[in-house]
């Protein structure tokens, strides 16, 4: 635990990728192999789940701290992160050279005995812990607890740290550590073996992910040598068909199979050793469906019949990444399209397998034309891959591009702000945005990203100066500052005072140039959502 600690500090003191491959390096040089798999856990987010509520988390610290409950929460205001906090008012800087260092194991088999207690045994169990610990090692027990560690690395810099120590390629580590992965039952050896062999059989292969596109269609080339496809809003996900056993994984790497029950026919049907890469999206009557009538689903333990026929799924399938056990990826596209469509020819497949439209344009001025009206025809724009492109590893510039259409945007006015956490704990950084309801200012959505670090810190000494009323870390701000709110979509919601939600709203820019009156209505949001939404 100290070693990891001292390696969480370190990585926190710098900003240079290189500086944080060589720390990281260097711990996995001298830590037991038990450990680093622990570490590697930790460093790209496969914790165990936060086991009690945070509620109860502050009553204990603030009574082990002796201080009441209100000055604890005052405190948890100002430092703006809960582990930190409790760090802080606990912490009884025991001689570290007495605190007994303990394998990371240990406090990973804590955090999962904790959920099974009841509150007064984790009470206790938590005391023992915040009497022998301090400084690193107290704060990243306590933001396990919470569920909410997170160190400030990628998983592409651990990637690049373990390729290195190991003298392996990026690509094949990438793929050995897709999916999720159990650091009590996974040796290290076993997992980074070169053994083709050592990975498990429903592990998917990493995603091949596109930049925005920001290439001149001269640079491009003639559009002929690429093939262009409607770029649609769902899960991006890899149907899995291995030794007899159907999985489905989400771009995120979370095994989706329970939840997609009409894949299940797949068995029958897809021959042994097949990975199809494409979108799950709903699917009725021929059409796509909006991306909420998804949600509707993904958040529930059961899916019932009811929602089966409300949202039934389809995967598009864009690629054909192995077939009858053969690695397809280093292929061309244009043969692993070919194959793709062939297996895609059976009728038996056709109900929840659909193969991803060619679109075919005579120049790249009519593509573009398509790009900004894509929203008529269910689409967020346009993918385009070279026919010749292999199937790479993360996210590569010249194969694959993203050309999507300019967001949706509408003027808002902002009412409300809130702070931040952790290191922007001391900065308004959320803010709550409203239109114009006749002469009512109402609340419809939510923003935190767009800003630049000098307009953050501008409109936190404004917001700080203009303050009508707290509430808490939230501020209630005069109604003057405006600011265009960009968005991918818009949907009727019951849930929203204004009855409309937004997809992925953020801060465009900040219009200094409109005043409060300026800013759109109501009638303008409806009238977006009939011509938009669903």
């Amino acid at each position: 635990m100290n070693a990891f600690a001292q390696l969480f500090e370190a990585l926190d003191e710098t900003t240079k990728t290189n500086t944080k491959v060589q720390l990281m390096l260097e711990y996995f040089r001298s830590a037991h192999d038990e450990d680093k798999m622990f570490a590697i856990a930790i460093l790209t987010g496969n914790k165990p789940k936060r086991p009690f509520s945070t509620t109860l988390l502050r009553e204990w610290a603030a009574e082990y701290a002796g201080i009441p409950l209100w000055l604890f929460e005052e405190s948890y205001f100002v430092a703006g992160d809960l582990g930190e906090t409790i760090a802080l008012v606990v912490d009884r800087n025991v001689d570290m050279g007495n605190e007994e260092d303990q394998p990371l194991s240990a406090v990973f088999s804590l955090i999962i005995a904790l959920q099974k207690m009841e509150a007064a045994e984790q009470q206790q169990a938590i005391y023992k812990e915040w009497s022998r610990l301090t400084g690193t090692s107290l704060f990243l027990f306590n933001k396990m607890l919470t569920g909410s560690l997170r160190v400030g690395v990628s998983k592409k810099l651990v990637i690049k740290a373990l390729a290195q120590y190991l003298e392996q390629d990026e690509g094949a580590i990438t793929h050995r550590m897709m999916g999720k992965w159990n650091p009590f039952s996974t040796q290290f050896n076993e997992m980074f073996s070169a053994s083709e062999a050592a990975i498990a059989h429903h592990t998917p292969y990493p995603f091949y992910l596109a930049y925005p596109l920001d290439q001149s269609f001269d640079d491009l080339g003639h559009i002929q040598d690429w093939v262009l496809e409607k770029k649609l809003d769902g899960i991006r996900g890899q149907i899995i068909f291995r030794n007899n056993e159907l999985f489905i994984w989400s771009r995120g790497e979370d095994l989706l199979t329970d939840k997609f029950p009409e894949f299940n026919i797949l068995q029958q049907y897809l021959p042994n050793g097949t990975v199809i890469d494409g979108e799950i999206i709903p699917w009725k009557d021929g059409q796509p469906l909006p991306f909420s009538v998804m949600q509707t689903r993904i958040g529930r333990k059961n899916v019932t019949p009811k929602f089966l026929k409300e949202a039934p799924l389809v995967m598009v399938c864009y690629d054909l990444l192995e077939f009858e056990g053969k690695d397809m990826r280093t292929e061309p596209l244009s043969v692993r399209r070919a194959q793709l469509i062939e297996l895609l020819a059976n009728p038996a497949l056709q109900d929840v397998l659909l193969l991803s439209e060619e679109m075919v344009f005579p120049t790249w001025e009519d593509a573009k034309a398509f790009k900004n009206t894509a929203r008529h025809y269910n689409s967020e724009g346009l993918m385009l891959k070279k026919r010749n492109s292999i199937y790479e590893t993360g996210r590569k510039r010249g194969g694959w591009w993203k050309w999507k259409t300019d967001p949706l945007s509408i003027d808002a006015v902002m009412i409300y702000a809130q702070s931040g956490h952790g290191r922007r704990a001391n900065l308004f950084t959320d803010y709550t945005f409203a239109v114009w309801d006749g002469d009512v200012l109402v609340p419809f959505a939510k923003a935190y990203s767009g800003l630049t670090d000098k307009e953050i810190d501008q409109l936190d000494r404004w917001i700080k100066q203009h303050t009508i009323e707290k509430f808490g870390p939230v501020r209630s701000v005069q109604a003057v500052q405006v600011f265009e709110i960009g968005f991918e979509g818009i949907n009727k919601s019951t849930r929203h005072k204004l009855g409309v939600a937004l997809r992925f709203p953020r801060i465009l820019r900040w219009r200094q140039d409109k005043t409060a009156q300026d800013a759109n209505t109501k009638a303008d949001l409806l009238e977006m959502l009939v011509l938009y939404g669903s």
